[in-house]
């Protein structure tokens, strides 16, 4: 077990003035794997008070600069990727050989990325008008409060504060403490590639603790929240108080849709696969399957046969094709939701409440239910291995069912006319869809509609969050 003592403030460790200490659970054998301290008010505060001293000299520096550090940190983490990997293998759950490709090569490629979209960035133009001219220029805007989720932590960090650092803003990171040592190593990672004092902090927490100093505090410009609505939902209230800039990227209960004319097999296999990534962990899941009611029994075969293909153990186990969840915790909260769809009617297409057998860990077999549309199953975002199939009549009635949801996060069409299938698409209330399977562009705009928040994350989209416009207005030449 590795024991983390202290936060990261103004560019070095400092103890923690707590004693009290999160374990951190590896989620297939449910040991003790790690702690960190839990961070007080006074600590989250003195974070603060290092990123605004920070600033005005961070923001300052060449845009090139900054992109080097960001370069020196993507060079960081690729060499450190099989430590980095396991550890969020053991804290998330997600199978070790898709680790390292989705949580930590994502975002070796996000931060080098970012540094690329920096460089390239318009910073300036002059902008002329009816009675004069204007130099609009970008800046930073300012000092940013970033509240990280469990399910991606380490790509969720990097898709804050690595545009904000290269946007030349700096920043006070409180990262989940369900799985906080891949946070830890990026630390060290941050550190050893010089970034100046204060331009970078970390201080675990609790949200009602730490979290809330960054969405209350004065000297927080900006606080950028992943994780569930409802949680999103207070940081608002909280940042309101000052007129904070607030970007929220929550929850999800995204819609395949695949049409009468999809190829079947490959829309079935591709909407589970959608599905069940990161054992349904998962904001922008397609945790729901419309399909045409003369053609159920038909797709409910296909996904019997799509399941039976996902085997269930520790993360860590080559052969493993899904992990557990996250913690005990969700675990039992993803079984009361299987067992609520049961109890209102639902079909067990596949898996249901029995646990997989094996002694430790926190799984959930991988499960598909048809339900209808008022089910509760069809409507709340459930995090876990878990489909819904919904059947429709029409294509109208299709669409109506795709976004008869509070969320709009992302989604999925199944259509072998490919004009057809953006068509439907573009009906869709919802941030992305893939089309046909199309798979996830690093460099196009992440983020919902409704209540699965607001905000723009990934390339130049994401970048463009952390700035802000200034004209100065100039006399005619």
């Amino acid at each position: 077990m590795t024991r983390y003592p202290s936060h990261y403030i103004n560019g070095q460790w400092v103890q923690a003035r707590s004693h009290d200490t999160f374990e951190v659970h590896d989620s297939s054998t449910e040991e003790v794997m790690a702690t960190v301290p839990a961070g007080t008010t006074e600590e989250a505060e003195a974070a603060v008070a290092a990123a605004r001293a920070a600033f005005e000299g961070w923001a300052a520096l060449p845009v090139d600069t900054r992109a080097a550090y960001l370069d020196k940190v993507s060079a960081g983490l690729k060499a450190r990727m099989e430590e980095m990997a396991t550890a969020i293998a053991r804290e998330v759950g997600m199978p070790l050989k898709l680790a390292k490709p989705v949580q930590v090569g994502t975002p070796v490629w996000n931060w080098a990325n970012f540094a690329k979209v920096a460089r390239a960035f318009t910073w300036e133009e002059e902008v002329a008008g009816p009675m004069g001219r204007s130099l609009v220029v970008r800046e930073p805007v300012g000092v940013v409060g970033c509240i990280t989720p469990w399910n991606f932590p380490l790509n969720q960090i990097t898709l804050k504060v690595a545009p904000a650092l290269a946007a030349g803003c700096t920043v006070v990171l409180k990262p989940s403490e369900i799985a906080p040592v891949n946070a830890m190593i990026l630390a060290e990672v941050i550190h050893e590639a010089g970034l100046p004092p204060g331009v970078f902090n970390l201080v675990n927490g609790t949200g009602p603790v730490v979290g809330e100093v960054l969405a209350t505090h004065p000297e927080v410009d900006m606080v950028s929240f992943t994780g569930s609505t409802r949680a999103g939902k207070r940081v608002a209230e909280l940042a309101s108080q000052t007129v904070k800039r607030v970007a929220l990227e929550l929850g999800g209960k995204s819609a395949s849709v695949i049409l009468p004319d999809a190829d079947f097999e490959a829309a079935v296999k591709g909407t589970i696969s959608a599905c069940l990534l990161n054992s349904g962990q998962t904001c922008s899941a397609h945790t729901r399957m419309l399909v045409p009611e003369s053609r159920y029994d038909e797709v409910k075969a296909l996904a019997q046969a799509a399941i039976a293909r996902f085997s269930v153990g520790p993360s860590l186990d080559e052969s493993t094709k899904l992990g557990p969840l996250v913690s005990a915790a969700q675990r039992d909260r993803v079984l009361a939701f299987i067992e609520q769809g049961i109890a209102e009617g639902a079909e067990v297409v596949a898996g249901g409440p029995q646990r997989p057998a094996l002694d430790k860990g926190y799984f959930v077999q991988p499960t598909v239910l048809r339900v209808k549309p008022g089910d509760t199953l069809a409507r709340e975002e459930i995090f876990g291995p878990v489909l819904v199939v919904l059947t429709y009549k029409d294509e109208d009635e299709a669409v109506r069912i795709a976004n008869d949801s509070i969320y709009g996060l992302g989604g999925g069409v199944w259509s072998q006319d490919i004009d057809h299938a953006m068509a439907v698409a573009r009906r869709i209330r919802t941030g992305q869809v893939d089309i046909n399977g199309g798979p996830f562009n690093g460099n196009a705009p992440f983020g919902g509609y409704k209540q699965s928040g607001n905000g723009r994350e990934n390339g130049k989209f994401g970048f463009e969050e952390f700035l802000e416009y200034k004209a100065m207005q100039l006399k005619a030449a």
